[in-house]
């Protein structure tokens, strides 16, 4: 006779099999530091197998939960960690991907963390590095709720990690005395981030702040503010590699993010999606020991990584692939910029945006346009070859850290959208097409009044609000420090009348051409126009130009954007129409003081 097996046997079993799941998912987790940040194919599988354990760890823990608590004595830290580490996957992906459907799942993971209160005991188990897992859990959460505009709950966080923060140095401050300091520092890092986002308030009826996520505020892309385009032939070419390189040295940051580079990111991603009626985004199996995430939630698309793995269906994804680079080197910048050039598929675009302080040139008859004007600097960090480091505007820089016009001439053999936020921007605007690609440079004012200047630095670039949310710029550039809901929806309409006249125009400009002979646009725009991100920022450019050569405070050339090629003027940045729809703008808002005279608005 077969002899049963024991329930005893049968526990035992189960807790092995957990502590195998367990160890495996940490194996795999730690690998993923390992992991090249360039590139796709060298990372997908790896993700792939570890998302698998995951799945597998997780159900696996929902299942057996009473075996687990009885034989191996599982608590609830340990349950909020395997949590912790499933919403750190997603971040990571979507951080790898583009994807804003994970970040959604990080934060479903992580909310569930806070909802069922798994790290409540962390303070009574007499261990310092359980804290401060918890305290890193707060931290990665915020950043989530700040990237998805959840401000009211990141408000809440911060609340919360102040007071764990103090209940960890009143407990464990003997262990490591240095440990308050630096979560302070991270407290403050993060209340200036917040303080420094909120540019303009959008007051709701009771006067309290709201956070728009689908009117033209400043969020991700939507169908509801996409900029409408006749289409044509030519708009052959398709946003698909993206580089967000943040080096200014004051500005406002959280996690190495800092105040333009979040901006920008979201102006460059697509609102994320959550289908009602899509299984694997619902939390199924909620009943029993914990309303947790369910096993379905890993992954929500398919394994990422694992064979016959599309995203949403598409050849090209929804959103461009990006890199973020924090003050890298300039040889990191030069590694990420080459592996996304390498990645770009046949009618694909690479983005550039460089967020930098200047790096100016004491050459006084400059003939080498590509590294004799100078160009910005990409970290303060001192370099390990010659010992030389970087300091802040008005010192001078090392030239190893610095990004010149002429280091981009070998990546304009593929076609080259650049953006360029400094105050030493106008050099580079002389990159020549030695390989006939499209190629467009956007490039801000180099000053901006001394109003202006102290909150610019450190609250982010007033060019790069432009380009991420037009009507918050001008209301700050117009002192407008807050705004009823109705009055801004409202006022988001001229912004959009804006935006599709100018449109209008760039299409007009096209025929003209082709009608006429008249070449007054350059083909460069004409080819990029086509791509709902890269219009975006073309015409979001036309609003920033318009409006600050309209303003009283902004006077001289040096204080207004540039572009290379230049777009029209009289055909398009000083078109009547155009300059009529900001004055406008500006009577509805009550500040047409700020604006040289002009026609009387209706």
């Amino acid at each position: 006779m077969v002899k049963m097996e024991s329930t005893e046997e049968q526990d035992r079993k189960l807790v092995l099999e957990f502590c195998h799941l367990l160890e495996k998912s940490k194996q795999l987790f730690n690998g993923l530091r390992d992991l090249p940040q360039y590139g796709h194919r060298q990372w997908q599988a790896y993700f792939g197998r570890t998302f698998d354990v995951y799945t597998k760890l997780w159900k696996f823990q929902q299942q057996h939960r009473m075996v687990l608590d009885s034989k191996y004595g599982l608590k609830r830290w340990q349950i909020g960690e395997i949590a912790s580490k499933i919403g750190q996957l997603y971040y990571h992906y979507y951080l790898r991907t583009s994807e804003t459907n994970y970040l959604n799942e990080a934060y479903q993971f992580y909310a569930a963390i806070r909802g069922r209160a798994y790290y409540s005991r962390a303070a009574k188990e007499d261990r310092p590095d359980l804290m401060v897992k918890k305290l890193r859990y707060y931290a990665r959460f915020i950043v989530v709720c700040l990237l998805l505009k959840k401000m009211k709950l990141v408000r809440e966080l911060v609340t919360e990690l102040e007071k764990q923060i103090q209940e960890y140095t009143n407990t464990f401050l003997s262990y490591e005395p240095e440990d308050h300091l630096e979560w302070s520092l991270v407290l403050e890092e993060i209340k200036g981030f917040i303080k420094a986002e909120a540019a303009v308030a959008v007051l709701h009826a009771d006067s309290n702040p709201i956070i728009l996520s689908h009117s033209g505020s400043g969020s991700r892309l939507s169908p509801l503010t996409t900029p409408p385009c006749e289409r044509s032939p030519h708009m052959t070419l398709s946003l698909q590699e993206i580089l967000i390189v943040g080096s200014a040295c004051e500005q406002a940051k959280f996690s190495e993010l800092t105040m333009d580079m979040f901006r920008m990111l979201q102006t460059l991603e697509r609102e994320p999606t959550e289908s009602a009626t899509n299984p694997l985004s619902m939390a199924h199996g909620l009943h029993g020991h914990d309303a947790s995430p369910a096993a379905s939630r890993i992954p929500p698309y398919g394994v990422p990584g694992s064979k016959g793995y599309q995203e949403n269906g598409r050849h090209f994804r929804d959103n461009p692939h990006k890199y973020l680079l924090y003050k890298p080197s300039i040889s990191q910048l030069m590694v990420f910029l080459a592996s996304g050039v390498r990645e770009l598929p046949l009618g694909g675009a690479l983005l550039l945006y460089m967020s930098a302080d200047g790096c100016f040139s004491t050459t006084k008859h400059p003939e080498d346009f590509g590294y004799e004007l100078g160009g910005v600097a990409t970290c303060a960090k001192r370099d390990s070859v010659d010992g030389g480091g970087l300091s802040c505007r008005g010192k001078s820089y090392k030239e190893n850290h610095c990004l010149y016009p002429g280091d981009l001439y070998p990546f304009t053999r593929r076609p080259m959208f650049i953006v360029i936020d400094s105050d030493n921007s106008f050099v580079f605007q002389h990159i020549p097409r030695y390989f006939g690609q499209p190629l467009v440079v956007l490039m801000s004012p180099q000053d901006v009044p001394s109003a202006f200047q102290a909150d610019v630095q450190h609250h982010g670039s007033l060019f790069t609000l432009f380009l991420h949310s037009p009507l918050t710029a001008l209301c700050y550039i117009c002192n407008v420090g807050d705004v009823p809901i109705h009055h801004w929806e409202r006022c988001q309409t001229y912004v959009d009348r804006f935006i599709t006249e100018a449109s209008r125009l760039v299409t007009r400009c096209r025929m003209d051409e082709i009608e006429q002979g008249i070449g007054c646009i350059d083909s460069s725009y004409v080819q990029f126009f086509g791509d709902d991100f890269l219009r975006t920022l073309i015409l979001r450019f036309v609003f920033c130009d318009v409006v600050l050569r309209l303003h009283r405070g902004f006077r001289g050339r040096h204080m207004r954007p540039r572009c290379e090629p230049q777009l029209p003027a009289s055909e398009l940045l000083e078109h009547p129409s155009l300059s009529h729809i900001v004055f406008q703008l500006a009577s509805a808002l009550d500040v047409r003081g700020h604006f040289s005279e002009g026609p009387e608005c209706d």
